[in-house]
């Protein structure tokens, strides 16, 4: 499943670069995150808890950056284990567009889910990834320009 959206950001974009390879900026934006260490300057480790209708899962996984072209654009990937609920995968292609003084961040987030989250159905499933995604680019947004 694909998601594309937008968040104009009223800040540089070195600013919103430097906050979008930040670990603690991140860890404060992504929806359920209980931790997120920096292994290396493209690798992650994390730890977020999510629920997607009656399911609860805690997913345990790495995070890596690629395709790096600092500072216009990256890819972000990841996966992560969720024990009995199953896996979730995915990740971000993210582009910076400066526009005067602000910063427009475009992405395109693809998402795949495996295990007994895969069986609550697409719809939920979407709903959820689509939420999850639309309130991390609010959260983000928030914190980089200071509203």
């Amino acid at each position: 499943m694909d998601l594309t959206g937008e968040e104009r950001i009223a800040a540089s974009r070195d600013t919103v670069w430097k906050a979008l390879n930040d670990p603690e900026i991140l860890r404060a934006c992504i929806p359920g995150c209980e931790s997120l260490e920096k292994i290396s300057d493209t690798e992650l480790e994390a730890i977020v808890g999510v629920k997607i209708g009656p399911v609860k899962a805690r997913f345990n996984g790495k995070v890596q950056l690629t395709n790096l072209n600092p500072p216009s654009s990256y890819t972000i990937s990841g996966e992560g284990k969720g024990g009995v609920a199953g896996f979730a995968k995915g990740g971000a292609d993210v582009t910076l567009i400066e526009e005067g003084s602000e910063t427009v961040l475009a992405y395109v987030v693809n998402a795949d889910v495996g295990g007994k989250i895969a069986q609550l159905g697409s719809r939920l499933i979407a709903s959820t990834s689509k939420k999850l995604a639309t309130q991390f680019f609010e959260n983000f947004n928030a914190a980089v320009s200071g509203t």
